[in-house]
This record gives structure tokens, sequence and C-alpha cells, in this order.
């Protein structure tokens, strides 16, 4: 058989080891930047390990930081708040994300410029948003504390970093202004492959618009909904730089969720075992979140 049609990878029987040679390079570079340094974290999680180093020799194996971290107040807290926020915002990125899908998806005079203003948060870098709302949140000459004397709502002005429950409201409410763009670019995208003759059939029945938003949009949108809350709830795990820059996990611990506590104890306290460990448990309850999410729809998704 001639050299060059050996190396001939166009032809039909062939054409498989193109596709594979193609993408040996992607493959090879989620290998070193994703699946090496994850191996590299599970293996340090059963070390006792203060600061990794490559030439270090490897410590013997141990389950003790697993052992101090389920046995952790700290790490349940921050459970419970990664649970609240990862709940509380998808909420209410979701609503408004479909809310304002439905509003800008009409048409009208100005729709344009409609959809920019909504898709605008997304795209402000989020440590200038972050920064931002740390300002109009300021407890001596903040924004908000002016707007809500002005409306008589309070008497005084609320020490919004100082108190555990004010401080959760706020990183709560920039994540929601932060992440419900996302959503409502999402969910304008399902609502325009959605064919019109749903609804015309559905006019012509009599058919509401909360009976046509009930029985034709909601149905119609699940693949995108499941595929969206999936992401949403990522990023709000993952989340690090609008917590760490607000309130850096405080007042008492009420903002600190899991990303914040492996921060910390990775680069604040140099233990960076434990902090592996509370990162793999991390990876595993969004895996564990994420399927169940899913696996309710997979027919769809």
């Amino acid at each position: 058989m001639p050299r060059s049609a050996f190396l001939d990878l166009a032809r039909p029987s062939r054409r498989h080891w193109l596709g594979y040679l193609l993408l040996a390079p992607a493959v090879l570079l989620i290998a070193l930047i994703i699946v090496y340094p994850l191996f590299v974290s599970v293996d340090l999680s059963f070390q006792n390990v203060n600061i990794a180093r490559l030439d270090q020799p490897r410590r013997p194996f141990t389950t003790a930081n697993y052992e101090r971290l389920f046995a952790s107040e700290d790490f349940w807290n921050a459970c419970w708040v990664t649970f609240k926020l990862v709940t509380i915002v998808s909420f209410f990125c979701f609503l408004l994300g479909l809310g304002t899908a439905l509003l800008v998806n009409n048409r009208f005079k100005g729709q344009a410029l409609a959809r920019l203003l909504v898709a605008l948060p997304w795209a402000i870098p989020e440590v200038i948003a972050v920064v931002i709302f740390a300002w109009l949140f300021d407890s001596s000459f903040g924004l908000m504390n002016w707007l809500f004397i002005k409306l008589g709502l309070v008497d005084q002005t609320i020490n919004w970093f100082s108190s555990p429950d004010a401080a959760f409201a706020v990183v709560t409410t920039v994540m929601v202004w932060k992440g419900y763009p996302f959503v409502s670019i999402m969910m304008l995208a399902g609502l325009q492959s959605i064919p019109e003759d749903f609804y015309s059939a559905a006019k012509v029945d009599g058919a509401r618009a909360w009976q046509r938003l009930i029985h034709i949009t909601i149905p119609s949108l699940m693949p995108v909904i499941g595929v969206t809350l999936v992401l949403v709830m990522l990023w709000v795990f993952r989340d690090f730089s609008i917590i760490y820059v607000l309130t850096g996990g405080g007042p008492l611990k009420a903002t600190q969720s899991l990303s914040i506590m492996t921060y910390e104890q990775a680069f604040g306290f140099f233990k960076m075992g434990y902090a592996s460990a509370i990162g793999v448990i991390t990876l595993i309850v969004c895996v564990i979140a994420s399927r169940l999410m899913i696996a309710r729809a997979p027919d769809n998704i």
C-alpha cells in the first residue's frame, strides 16, 4: 500500500481517525487543566498537608481531613449557607428571568433597548458590580439607607455588613441581580422556538393569557428551564468574588459558603489537605444535585 494512501485520513475507512486527531489537542488541554488538578485535589484530601509542593514526598494516607470536616460546625454552617443561597438565588433568578423574557419577547417600541438593559448586568464584570453595590449599601452614606429613610421604611441607618441577616440579604440581592440576565437570555431563546400556531390555536379555543402560560409556555420551556437551573445552581455553588468582596464570609460566618471556607482553609490557614476535602465534598454535592435535576426530564435535556 502506498504511504500516501495510508496517510489519507479523508478516506471513508479512516475518517474516524481524523476526528480523533482533531479532538486530541482539546482532550489533552482539558486533561491538563481540569482532570489532573482534580486528581491532585482528591489525593491531597487524603493527606495531612499544610502547603502543597510538587517536590514533596507523598504523605501517608489518612481520612483525618474528612473526619474533622464532618465533625466541624463551621462546615455544616457553610453547607446551610450555601443551600440557602442556591435555593433563594435560583428561585428569584428564575422568576425575574422568566418575567423579563416574557416582557422583551413581545414586540413594542424600544424592544432592542429593553433587551440590552436586561442583559446589561450579565455583561458588567463581577468585581466592578460588587464594588458598586458595596457603595450603595454603605452604612454611612449609601444610597439604599437614604432611600429607605426617605420612604419611611426605617427610622435610622442600617448597618448592612454588620448584621448577619442584612449581610445575607445584600449578598443574595447582588447574586440575583447578577444572575437573572442569564436566565432571561436562556428563556428568551426558548420562547422564540415555540411555534406561534400553539398560541393561535389556544386563543381560538378561548384560553386566557395565564392559561397559555401554564399549558403552553411552561411545558415547552421545561428542557431549557432544567438546563438553566442547573447552570445557575452551579454558578451559585462556585461563586466566590461576590461574597468575598462584600462580606468576606462574615459577619459571624453568616455568608460563609463552601467556596469561601475552601479559600480560607487553603490560603488563610494553609491547610491544603483540609481545603481539598471541602472541595471534593462540594464537587460531589454539585454532581449529585445536577444529576437529580437533569434526571427529571431525561428525554428532553
